[in-house]
């Protein structure tokens, strides 16, 4: 199995584990699980990988992701990379607040777009037409597996401007992800880029006026749960995927979240699947095959 095939399963199970991050967020915001607020939430899941993060780094020293020179460790650009997944996570859980579930989350979808609009400048990727089908398709499926239609209201602008805040943000923080690939390894780039994210984090919560804490340990184990599947070994997969693929067709592939977030929900929160929604998952996964489809001529 060469590099390519085990980044690709890598970000499959990477997306898969960050699918989980709505169902485990949406049982903390319950009451009898400690009705964390949802900046807590993210603040927690960020602070409860941190230790793992550094303990995997001391066990296992980065080593650089090429054959080109060790170069001095890049501590600016991984800031970026705290900073950037900083406020992805704090915009998206303000942006919910002011707007329809489905606008924050369809315009936070958005991230492969930016992601491919810069990938060609930053990394020299050349994108081919059909690459462009698959990303329109992908939407598309994404906004049809939203299950409420779109909708354009002046009292959910704020709202809307934050999902994409949230896009740009995450989509920014997979082209630093990329580009620090280039020279550390994904446990040093976890590490690090977590130790910035994780200050701006607790100064949201803050501001925010949110319960941070509670009494009830279920509440407890399942932002444990968070931290470990969904950041800890979700967003480490999908680092290492950055180091092996493009970044355009990583971020596409990314999609799969939501399909999956759809499925977690339907086994574990009993929420159902209507045949409109399963429309839209089959239409993402159809435009992602062509999307991972090899270009002839390449």
């Amino acid at each position: 199995m060469n590099s390519r095939q085990k980044s690709m399963i890598a970000l499959a199970f990477g997306a898969l584990a960050i699918g989980f991050a709505p169902i485990f967020a949406a049982i903390a915001l319950k009451p009898e699980y400690g009705g964390f607020g949802p900046a807590s939430i993210g603040f927690y899941r960020v602070l409860f990988a941190l230790p793992l993060m550094w303990l995997i780094l001391w066990i296992s020293p980065s080593k650089p992701a090429s054959s080109a020179k060790r170069q001095k460790r890049p501590i600016g650009l991984m800031a970026i990379a705290g900073f950037f997944f900083a406020i992805d996570l704090v915009s998206w859980h303000w942006s919910i607040k002011y707007t329809t579930v489905a606008n924050a989350t369809l315009l936070a979808n958005f991230a492969p777009l930016w992601v491919t609009l810069w990938a060609k400048h930053l990394f020299g990727e050349k994108i081919h037409t059909s690459f462009f089908i698959a990303l329109g398709l992908a939407l598309i499926g994404a906004a049809i597996l939203m299950r409420t239609s779109f909708q354009l209201k002046p009292e959910q602008l704020f709202g809307d401007l934050l999902s994409l805040i949230t896009a740009i943000s995450y989509g920014s923080y997979m082209l630093t992800v990329k580009k620090l690939r280039e020279t550390c390894a994904p446990q040093e780039i976890m590490a690090w880029s977590g130790l910035f994210a994780v200050p701006l984090m607790f100064i949201a919560a803050i501001i925010s006026g949110e319960t941070m804490i509670s009494p009830q340990l279920n509440g407890w184990g399942i932002l444990i749960s968070l931290a470990l599947i969904s950041h800890f070994a979700g967003q480490g997969l999908i680092a290492y995927a950055f180091g092996h693929l493009p970044a355009s067709l990583t971020s596409l592939n990314l999609l799969l979240q939501p399909v999956f977030a759809a499925i977690l929900g339907w086994i574990l929160l009993s929420q159902a699947i209507i045949g409109k929604q399963l429309a839209g998952a089959l239409i993402m996964l159809g435009a992602l095959a062509i999307a991972n489809r090899p270009v002839k001529g390449k």
